[in-house]
């Protein structure tokens, strides 16, 4: 289907995407064996890199790294994943899955600055590979143990067999969830704030607006041991209006410049035909919203306002992810135009913010369950017209075709002679929603799972959702 067939659909039936029913979308041969490729590499790339003593999952690879938490909740997701496609056992996952949860559960919390993983059942945004302790300073984070907390239901809903090990994998998960202190974390009532730090207390910031924490609310929400008052969520609805809801690239929807923001919760929710109050009013669900985010990001690339090189209709995707150096430079755009531009070593990038060039594969890719027709020949086109970015585990994190300044110190990555700069690293949090949404996409693996968690039932219902699988 071209776009222009498909923008005419959404003038004349934008309601389709409302149960999941837009038309369907035929891969060819050709694209199907790309796709089962690029699944099973990065599916190798949880297997392979995660330690299978401890779960504990690298933040990057191959640089030498410490253990991201988020990673370690897609690693436990990629699990079944990789039991549906037949690349492990059902026996080996459960084994993996059990010494994860077992390790995590075991791990000393307390308010200590050292010699701890977390506190109140949070865990610290990254832990050392060996011990699974605190990493140097940082924040003990709600959104990233939300992460670990999807993963970990995923695997309890997976493993519902009699054999004793997923019976011990159920009550372990909810020995890790039942812990969590979600009042702790409502320092500003009824809101959920970003984290803490023995150092410097709560941080000042709540999750408003729509991003990716709706996985936050719906967690507490559906706690079975201390949840959060259904207060919480609708204070979140509230502030929609004010930062999120607008115009975007012909798109009106609930904005998040990075992609990230429309994929995470929907890695493990299926949003098709079910809508809180909100999204009731503006007669849409979110994973409508988040096709629109896609189209949107599309036609960003495709109007290129900043002028970088490589952008298109067929190659684009902005996100989170690395990039080459912190650096103000001189640069000539595709108009002939030379300016002062900064580049950047990491950020939450998005259409207009952070945008330095930067593209990563996984922004559009795990876009695929929202828009195959436009994602999968985006994703054929960049390993076509940039090879450099193809590795063992699939594409590397991000590449940029507008800086080439060899004489630069790069922060990541490398030049690569006439092609621009391409990292040199792959990210757990950027492999494990591109793996998750390709699960969905071929054969809602993780949707079907998570449907059937009584957890993530209860948080939806006391959300205000309904309608579609809910009844």
């Amino acid at each position: 289907m071209d776009l222009l067939t498909r923008r005419a659909l959404l003038v004349h039936g934008a309601g389709l995407a409302l149960a999941g029913t837009l038309p369907a979308w035929a891969e060819a041969p050709s694209s199907d064996a790309f796709l089962a490729d690029l699944e099973r590499r990065t599916f190798d790339f949880f297997w392979e890199t995660t330690d299978a003593r401890t779960g504990l999952a690298p933040d990057r690879w191959p640089t030498p790294s410490f253990a991201s938490i988020a990673a370690v909740g897609f690693a436990l997701s990629a699990y079944p994943v990789g039991v549906a496609r037949g690349y492990i056992t059902r026996a080996q996952a459960r084994e993996r899955t059990l010494n994860t949860l077992r390790f995590f559960v075991g791990l000393p919390q307390g308010p200590g600055k050292r010699g701890v993983a977390g506190y109140k059942g949070f865990f610290y945004h990254f832990l050392d590979m060996k011990e699974g302790l605190r990493f140097d300073r940082c924040e003990l984070s709600t959104v990233d143990t939300g992460l670990l907390l999807m993963g970990a239901l995923h695997a309890q809903s997976f493993f519902d067999g009699e054999h004793a090990d997923e019976a011990r994998i159920r009550a372990l998960v909810d020995e890790l969830y039942g812990r969590v202190d979600w009042a702790w974390a409502q320092v500003r009532p009824p809101s959920i704030g970003h984290g803490w730090t023995p150092e410097n207390g709560h941080i000042p910031n709540d999750w408003k607006g729509y991003n990716e924490a709706m996985l936050v609310y719906l967690l507490a929400l559906g706690s079975p041991t201390r949840p959060v008052k259904p207060e919480a969520y609708d204070a979140w609805l509230s502030t929609y209006d004010a930062h999120s809801w607008g115009e975007s690239y012909g798109q009106t929807l609930l904005r998040f410049p990075p992609l990230f923001g429309h994929q995470f919760t929907h890695c493990w929710v299926d949003f098709r035909g079910i809508r809180d109050a909100y999204m009731a009013k503006k007669g849409f669900d979110y994973f409508e919203n988040s096709r629109r985010a896609t189209y949107a990001q599309q036609a960003y690339g495709q109007a290129n306002p900043l002028g970088w090189r490589g952008y298109s209709a067929e190659v684009w995707g902005i996100s989170a992810s690395d990039g080459p150096a912190d650096i103000t430079l001189a640069y000539t755009t595709t108009t002939g135009k030379t300016e002062r531009r900064r580049f950047i070593s990491y950020a939450g990038r998005g259409m207009g913010l952070y945008d330095d060039g930067t593209l990563a594969p996984y922004a559009s890719g795990s876009s695929i369950a929202f828009a195959p027709e436009i994602v999968v020949p985006t994703l054929m086109a960049i390993k076509e017209r940039h090879p450099h970015t193809w590795g063992r585990y699939g594409f590397w994190d991000s590449f940029n075709p507008s800086f080439n300044y060899p004489d630069v110190k790069l922060t990541h990555g490398r030049i690569e002679p006439g092609k621009g700069w391409v990292d040199t690293d792959m990210l757990g949090i950027d492999q494990g929603p591109l793996l998750a949404m390709m699960g969905n996409h071929r054969g809602e693996l993780i949707w079907q799972v998570m449907r059937q968690n009584e957890h993530l039932v209860k948080g939806l219902r006391k959300a205000g959702f309904t309608g579609g699988w809910l009844g």
